[in-house]
């Protein structure tokens, strides 16, 4: 779950996403038309170390991928429609794709969800079980979707270090996590509402 805002973070807030995990679901993540010359734009609106942006855009390299530092995410997705949307003819189109900060995931939903932004997003298998996430998504005619990986996500924990201005990994940190976590994906048009990644 990249950084929110800015170089400031809470406790669960600040473990970077590996490569892999995009590259895990490189198959479903949009890409050029070349049958419509249709461009899609990837936004990965959660900064952090700023290597999420560099994966996508090497794993997606026809797509526009907009990841830029010192962004506020509330105040960028009124601005959504300006991107671009899903709708036919569009030149562009835009997708949501990142690992939000899980201190801050209801806000985030309801701020997407209002803006009616497609996305897949990494959140904790328990997301789906919370009572803000039935009542944004039960009475979608567009369901929600979940990609769940082969084996656990291990994130990257970082820590923000104000007197170099750099990234750092912690002291006798090993990088592993202990939770489950599921690619959740609305307005995507997956093939199946639940795909098992091999």
């Amino acid at each position: 779950m990249a950084g929110f805002q800015t170089k400031t973070f809470q406790k669960h807030d600040d473990y970077m996403t590996p490569k892999s995990a995009w590259e895990a679901i490189a198959d479903y993540i949009p890409d050029f038309n070349l049958s419509t010359n249709k461009n899609y734009i990837l936004w990965d609106p959660f900064y952090g170390d700023g290597a999420s942006g560099t994966y996508l855009k090497e794993i997606k390299p026809n797509n526009v991928v907009i990841h830029e530092d010192n962004k506020d995410f509330f105040e960028e997705i009124k601005k959504f429609q300006h991107f671009g949307n899903f709708q036919p003819g569009a030149d562009f189109s835009t997708c949501i794709i990142t690992n939000p900060p899980f201190s801050k995931c209801k806000e985030i939903l309801n701020a997407i969800h209002k803006a009616k932004a497609p996305f897949i997003m990494i959140m904790p298998s328990s997301k789906i079980c919370t009572q803000y996430f039935r009542k944004l998504f039960e009475n979608e005619e567009d369901p929600i979707q979940i990609i769940i990986p082969r084996k656990r996500i291990h994130f990257k924990k970082l820590l923000w270090d104000e007197e170099t201005e750099e990234w750092k990994e912690p002291l006798n940190w090993k990088n592993c996590c202990n939770f489950d976590c599921f690619y959740y994906c609305w307005k995507m048009n997956l093939p199946r509402d639940i795909v098992w990644l091999k």
